[in-house]
């Protein structure tokens, strides 16, 4: 198998998976893994779910595509869903949390002039951030590693400390069009913001008419244990950018917003041939109904602190574990040793991992995950960290 057309943009592990069921993965020679990567909090039911079979199926003998110039039926259910049960009320989809950032700043920049001047334009973002890698999310990713290749970026943007309030305050002005922030800095090393601060911030924003965005890319759709990841940090943004999850595994995006934000676009400002197309629209309300109405979201909290109590006993064995963070179903174990050497174990034990920030470990299950694959993946790890410190 010829693995020389593939552009060289991953360092990839030596694996071609070719089946995956629940939060099992299955490789070309049938040697199985348990998934608490999960397509990097993507696949929120697992594998091959029979919610979303049916929903590929069902809609793919119906209508896979139709253009944007027309109405589709699945995508009015679906953005009635999403403001439903958040706090906002309209949406614009698209395919990827890249593109919902795109869009997000297209929003704020609209926002900003149509409420203040030409140079209303400015977006703060937060150091340590990852939000995308097209030109636009680069220009906001609070990461040198991933933008200096790619210089100049967009201008009119700034870095704030992430859960430093002074510090905001001495950036933002009648200037800022638009803060964005993740709840949970994910491709940062699963560090939350503080509940205080981001109380700080859309005040901030409130007396400088700046849009608050809130990047759920990888920590909405349940992750943190509510559908929005902003109902566990007690503040609501005027925009909300979402993806991953909200598929299941088939590419979908979002950006919800409030009226006052929304109303900023108008015909023509920004597009996407196929955001919204009623395939990936019908998966995404299947993914939904799983999620609230047959009750995953419900059981999150409580394999989440299953998994942290199991976590925390392993951290009082093993000092090269040094804290374990996040909440719900997004969480990281930060080391003393090279994470790289964990998760190369991991594997070759048959459990996928994935690194983040400075030197933590990603764990992000399938938000179905089974008791028993849980306890399979804390005897790997328990396995691991036993052979590494001895």
């Amino acid at each position: 198998m010829s693995k020389n057309n593939i552009m060289n943009t991953y360092s990839r592990v030596d694996v071609t998976f070719e089946k995956g069921l629940g939060s099992k993965v299955y490789d070309i020679n049938g040697k199985e893994y348990i998934d608490f990567v999960s397509g990097v909090a993507v696949n929120c039911l697992g594998h091959s779910h029979p919610a979303i079979i049916k929903a590929l199926n069902d809609q793919g003998n119906n209508l896979i595509h139709i253009s944007n110039l027309y109405w589709n039926t699945n995508q009015l259910d679906l953005a009635k869903k999403l403001c439903d049960y958040s706090d906002h009320d309209k949406v614009f989809f698209c395919n990827s949390g890249t593109e919902a950032v795109e869009t997000a700043i297209k929003l704020a920049r609209k926002y900003g002039i149509n409420n203040g001047t030409s140079k209303k334009n400015e977006i703060i973002f937060m150091e340590n951030s990852f939000h995308g890698r097209t030109m636009g999310a680069l220009a906001i990713t609070g990461q040198e590693k991933y933008q200096k290749d790619f210089m100049p970026l967009m201008s009119g943007t700034k870095s704030s400390k992430f859960n430093d309030i002074d510090d905001l305050k001495n950036k933002i002005d009648e200037n800022t069009c638009s803060v964005i922030i993740e709840p949970i800095q994910g491709e940062g090393g699963i560090i939350p913001a503080q509940i205080d601060f981001l109380k700080e911030v859309k005040k901030m924003c409130e007396k400088y008419n700046a849009l608050l965005i809130f990047d759920e890319i990888q920590c909405g759709v349940g992750r943190t244990g509510s559908l929005f990841a902003y109902k566990k940090f007690e503040v609501i943004p005027d925009v909300i950018c979402m993806a991953k999850g909200l598929g299941g595994g088939f590419p979908i995006g979002a950006v919800l917003a409030t009226q006052k934000a929304a109303d900023a676009f108008a015909p023509g400002d920004h597009g996407s041939t196929f955001g919204g197309n009623p395939l990936g629209c019908s998966v995404s309300l299947a993914v939904l109904n799983e999620l609230i109405d047959n009750g995953v979201l419900d059981k999150v909290d409580e394999k989440s602190n299953y998994i942290i109590n199991n976590l925390l006993i392993l951290k009082e064995k093993y000092e090269v574990l040094d804290k374990v963070q996040g909440m719900g179903l997004m969480l990281g174990i930060k080391l003393s040793i090279d994470k790289s050497k964990l998760i190369s174990k991991c594997f070759q034990k048959g459990l996928l991992l994935v690194g983040a920030g400075d030197n933590v470990v990603r764990i992000l299950p399938p938000l179905n995950v089974t008791k028993e694959d849980i306890d399979k993946f804390i005897y790997i790890l328990n396995e691991v960290l036993n052979e590494l410190c001895n």
